[in-house]
């Protein structure tokens, strides 16, 4: 699905069309309230979960693959296991490619299959509010740009869950380019000043490929678009223009025709997001190029004691 959020959802305060959907918004609430909790037992693999109450773009895979990393640097097996979502084939092909991926339609399927192939630790990407899940360790990520939007939940705003729901969690996740940090810090101290904030910069890793002398077509279907923006330019790529689709957007010949007319007209170059890439059909790629990136905490002592206890 291609899913492209409406406008209003991320204006500073709610407007009229968000208050008209309030109805729906408080039923959503309520329907969550009521949920029966299931049973959740304790699993032979310890779990750590890399979630978000803000839709989309909040850099939960980012963060699986950093956390995979931190252990595995540790000789801890680890491995990824996500929710087996047809729209999400580009977040399927990357955690791949930096690790062991168990697809389920059931999480709790993933997880038995894990622990059969002797798995020590699973790093969830997504899965907050899957209440059929024990984890050892949770993370709340949010995009500093974003944030919590116009602070409502679906469909008058961004938000799965009401945002004094942080009270019951103990890390939270600042992902982007280290934007309105005071301001939203205090937000989330105020409603649980127990909290773990851990903050994190996205990172370029193959910066040196990319001509700082050249101008730049840049376009994403991501949940966060003003941020990969913002990263190439903070590292000193000259972007001209910028293109912004649908999260998980399906490319069309004619969206790259378009891009690559574009583009020469207006005699720049293209460069897209890795996750982009991967969704695209193998014509014309030797034109668009494509920025990989990782995060990093300011913090990583603290991000490695929140998840091994050292």
């Amino acid at each position: 699905m291609n899913f492209k959020k409406p406008k209003f959802w991320d204006k500073n305060k709610p407007n009229i069309y968000a208050y008209l959907l309030l109805p729906f918004a408080l039923l959503v609430n309520l329907l969550s309230v009521l949920k029966v909790p299931r049973k959740k037992n304790k699993n032979k693999i310890k779990t750590i979960c890399a979630g978000n109450i803000y839709i989309g773009g909040t850099g939960k895979t980012s963060l699986s693959i950093k956390i995979s990393k931190i252990l595995n640097e540790r000789n801890i097996k680890t491995c990824f296991i996500k929710k087996n979502y047809k729209d999400q084939i580009d977040e399927q092909k990357i955690l791949k490619q930096n690790g062991k991926l168990f697809l389920a339609k059931h999480r709790t399927e993933a997880i038995k299959l894990a622990e059969k192939e002797g798995y020590q630790y699973a790093i969830f990407d997504d899965g907050l509010q899957d209440n059929s899940i024990y984890y050892d360790v949770s993370f709340v990520c949010f995009n500093n740009i974003n944030w919590i939007g116009n602070g409502m939940t679906i469909p008058s705003g961004p938000l799965r869950e009401n945002i004094n729901n942080l009270k019951k969690y103990e890390h939270i996740c600042l992902n982007g380019n280290l934007e309105n940090l005071s301001s939203i810090k205090d937000q989330i101290l105020n409603i649980n000043p127990k909290i773990n904030i851990h903050i994190a910069k996205y990172v370029p890793t193959n910066l040196n490929e990319f001509n700082k002398n050249d101008k730049y077509l840049a376009f994403s279907g991501i949940g966060n678009h003003k941020t990969f923006v913002l990263m190439i330019k903070n590292y000193g790529l000259d972007v001209l223009t910028d293109i912004e689709f649908p999260d998980h957007y399906k490319y069309s010949d004619k969206d790259i025709k378009n891009i690559l007319t574009k583009a020469k007209n207006l005699n720049c170059k293209i460069i897209t997001t890795e996750k982009d890439y991967l969704r695209f059909k193998k014509t014309n790629l030797d034109k668009i190029k494509f920025i990989k990136s990782e995060l990093n905490f300011i913090n990583e002592d603290k991000l490695i004691k929140s998840i091994i206890g050292q």
